[in-house]
């Protein structure tokens, strides 16, 4: 079996070139930087006809992040370009972890906990794919034959397709192979290669898409179905990301940016795309959104002429919220933001964005009628630690009220809430805490 590796695809094998005059998809994946590798075939075979192909998710957490979000966009372009796409989430798989990209053994989770996990994780894959018509997404779980299978079952029929040593040459267990892995991560390839025999004898799918880092496991697929079936099916990769400036992809300070909006609040996922560096957001614009190339060529020309307007990124935000949060929650984080950042009018502020703002900075509720200057506000929200201090910030000029300037003579009972019951204090340029009134 000839392997195809690189993002460019130049000098021997298949080109980018021939590639984009094959295969519509593969041509969407070369201008948008998202192929990184294929197997011989591929290109002939996408161009050939309508294909069903899948990627794989293992539920390792009860949500997805934004990493994951490379292979669903692959899903999405290949649904858009007339396939069909199999979302296969591991309820099976996930009871072992994958030992790609990883220096220790995985600690094992409960079977109920990866069950949990897998259906959460199928909710989230259906906001980006249609299961409608005659390329409707189908979403699978290979629990439904993986559990079912006694291990001389699976060690007599499929164990005895693949050597050690074919499975020990791919890069995710060779890496591992000085350090030690067990028995147990050892046999995830050939359970993953095998994923991909159930999937074609079921569904016809002979195209699997992932990262690059799932390249050994989805070749030894190819190889599986070959030797098992004598058939033929192909393997598309992406890339991995890291940022510009050479951290992971998707990690603050706070840790991963998760598709949950429970674990990463929409705002502050929308937050995550605004604060993109200028280097990468044309880059992600083409991997994790579906603007087309004029758009994107816009866009980047903007962030390059007037970086301070931060156009790319705001577009880039409110594209990637809407798709994961849906649009009204996009356009409450925007909201959101403008506010935060002084580029919008408090007074306009909706009640869903005060009540998404309360979530995200300090503050706390009081009576309505209570008889409390703006001093004891600033104190009741934490933003002075006392009146006399409050007092002071109000003589300085930095004490605001609902975005105008407060005195210190100022009383609750002055100030008209905003959507009839907040009143939103911010100290100096950044600080901000909302105030709920309470009857």
């Amino acid at each position: 079996m000839n392997l195809r590796r690189g993002a460019g695809l130049t000098g021997r094998g298949l080109s980018i070139l021939s590639a984009m005059a094959e295969s519509d998809f593969l041509a969407e994946l070369a201008w948008r930087g998202m192929l990184q590798q294929q197997t011989d075939g591929a290109a002939r075979m996408l161009a050939a006809g309508p294909v069903s192909g899948y990627a794989g998710f293992d539920p390792t957490a009860p949500s997805l992040h934004v990493g994951s979000l490379v292979p669903i966009m692959g899903l999405v372009h290949l649904q858009r370009h007339g396939h069909r796409p199999y979302a296969l989430v591991g309820g099976g798989t996930g009871m072992i972890g994958d030992p790609s990209g990883k220096t220790a053994e995985r600690t094992l989770q409960s079977a109920d906990q990866v069950m949990a996990n897998a259906e959460s994780i199928g909710a989230q894959l259906g906001r980006f794919l249609d299961f409608s018509g005659s390329t409707g997404a189908v979403l699978s779980n290979n629990a439904e034959w993986l559990l079912s299978m006694s291990a001389l079952e699976f060690m007599r029929d499929v164990g005895k397709h693949l050597t050690v040593n074919y499975m020990a040459a791919k890069d995710s267990v060779k890496s591992r192979m000085e350090a030690g892995i067990s028995y147990t991560e050892f046999s995830y390839m050939l359970l993953q290669a095998y994923d991909f025999v159930e999937l074609r004898r079921r569904y016809g799918v002979t195209l699997q898409v992932g990262g690059s880092d799932q390249w050994g496991n989805m070749t030894a697929g190819v190889e599986l179905i070959r030797r098992m079936d004598g058939a033929e099916a192909h393997a598309v990769t992406f890339p991995l990301l890291t940022t510009a400036a050479g951290t992971k992809f998707g990690k603050t300070e706070a840790g991963a940016v998760w598709l949950d909006a429970e674990r990463t609040s929409p705002y502050q996922f929308y937050q995550f795309w605004i604060n993109t560096d200028d280097r990468d957001v044309g880059k992600y614009l083409r991997l994790m959104t579906l603007l087309d190339r004029d758009a994107i060529d816009a866009l980047e020309r903007g962030a390059v002429e007037h970086p301070e307007r931060r156009e790319a990124q705001a577009a880039l935000a409110l594209e990637i919220t809407s798709r994961v949060h849906g649009t009204e929650a996009a356009a409450i984080a925007r909201e959101v933001s403008m506010v935060l950042f002084g580029r919008g009018e408090v007074s306009a502020l909706s009640s869903a964005a005060l009540s998404a703002l309360a979530r995200e900075v300090p503050g706390t509720s009081v009576g309505s009628s209570e008889t409390l200057s703006v001093l004891d506000l600033f104190v009741r929200a934490g933003l002075a630690k006392s009146k006399g201090e409050a007092r002071r910030l109000a003589d300085q000029g930095g004490a605001y009220v609902n975005g105008v300037r407060a005195s210190t003579s100022t009383m609750l009972a002055d100030v008209t809430p905003l959507a009839g019951s907040y009143v939103l204090l911010r100290k100096g340029a950044r600080d901000y805490a909302v105030i709920q009134l309470t009857r």
